[in-house]
This record gives C-alpha cells, sequence and structure tokens, in this order.
C-alpha cells in the first residue's frame, strides 16, 4: 500500500480497512512497537513528542497534551502500522535519491520539501534557531545543518529515524539550497512517496518554531 492515493480515495479510511484486518500483536512484531491491549494502541516519540496510535480506528493523539494530532501525523503512523518497520539503522544517511524509488519521485519531492526548506528561512541563523526550538542536534554540513530523532521507539531506542536537514545561504551567484537526509533504516518504515508527508511534518514544526 502506498500513502498517496491517486484516485482520490480518503486515506486514512483506506489504512483504516486495511489495519483491521491485521491482527494487532502481528503489527506489534513487525514494527517491534508495544502495543498496550487495555489503551489498544501504539506509542511512537515524534520529534520528541509521545504520540498514541489506536488500533484499528487510527485515532492519533500527543500523549503530552491530550491533543489530537495533525492529519499528516495520523496518515504517517497509518503507513507505518500498515506496512513499516523499525530497526536499527547502521549509521548512514541517504539522500531522497538513495532511497528506493526516490528517483521516480525526487522531482516532487524537490518542490515539496527541498526547495521549501531553502526559502523557508532569511539566514542559517534563523534556521538554526528554529531547529534548536524543535530539539534538533547540530551537525557539520552546509552552512548550517541539524539532525533530527524522526520516529522513535519508547521500547527501543535503536530503532530511531533520524533526519538531517542542511541549508546553504544564497548569494549573489547562487539562491539558496537545501537538503535532507535519511538514516539508512527509513525505507523499512516508509516508502519513498511517503517520506514527502515525513518532509511536511517536520518543515511545519520548523515553520511554527520559525521566529521573524
Amino acid at each position: 500500500m502506498d500513502i498517496i492515493d491517486h484516485k482520490g480515495e480518503h486515506p486514512v479510511e483506506v489504512y483504516q480497512q486495511h489495519i483491521a484486518t491485521l491482527d494487532p500483536q502481528e503489527i506489534a512484531a513487525r514494527t517491534d512497537l508495544t502495543y498496550d491491549e487495555g489503551a489498544q494502541t501504539f506509542m511512537v516519540t515524534l520529534l520528541g513528542r509521545p504520540v498514541a496510535t489506536r488500533w484499528p480506528d487510527l485515532a492519533t493523539t500527543y500523549q503530552d497534551t491530550g491533543e489530537e494530532t495533525p492529519n499528516g501525523v495520523r496518515i504517517l503512523m497509518a503507513c507505518l502500522l500498515s506496512h513499516g518497520r523499525l530497526i536499527p539503522g547502521t549509521g548512514k544517511f541517504l539522500s531522497y535519491n538513495q532511497v528506493p524509488s526516490g528517483d521516480h519521485y525526487f522531482k516532487p519531492f524537490e518542490g515539496r520539501c527541498l526547495k521549501r526548506l531553502a526559502f523557508m528561512f532569511k539566514s542559517a541563523e534563523q534556521f538554526a534557531a528554529a531547529c534548536e526550538a524543535c530539539g534538533g542536534k547540530r551537525v557539520k554540513g552546509g552552512d548550517a545543518a541539524y539532525e533530527f530523532a524522526f520516529i522513535a521507539n519508547p521500547a527501543n531506542d535503536q530503532d530511531t529515524v533520524y533526519l538531517q536537514l542542511i541549508v546553504w545561504e544564497g548569494d549573489d551567484e547562487f539562491p539558496p539550497n537545501a537538503q535532507i537526509l535519511f538514516s539508512d533504516n527509513v525505507s523499512l518504515a516508509l516508502t519513498a512517496e511517503e517520506l514527502a508527508a515525513a518532509g511536511d511534518i517536520i518543515l511545519g514544526a520548523l515553520k511554527r518554531a520559525r521566529t521573524d
């Protein structure tokens, strides 16, 4: 199953129908996530916030506030529970083109995520401030680069899927540029097409943290 439904059906409804046919214990075994039978929920930590997703209706809430998550987070969790796996990475990071089928979906990802990131901030310093407000860890790269624990398994932090965001400021000769790298365990958790939703989530968080 792919997150993007080109025939116009609502993705969450499609995933609800599919996930209702799955055994939650089998989902837990595949994803390595703990299933709470009493609450009927799976827990992950998404960008540092605890998120609970209920089986089988996929109701998704932030556990620190009790708020419903944005729909993009709900869809991302639907994808993970439907077909994803969380396993430890090797420490290697991949560009989008290096993710399986990433070359096929690169143009949409470039417009939706990379160019958006490149022009989202007035300076590398403004980008850095937003990243630090969102819990990013500074790493080497570009004019500023930050690493985020994007999806973490509360029961096994070795399963964490990391993202690195890198920006280059523009000058008189070159426009601003940006790159997003993914830890090499990402391709088992999400498909290339679904990674655009991951980009939307982290860029949305940075936009909310931006100070103009």
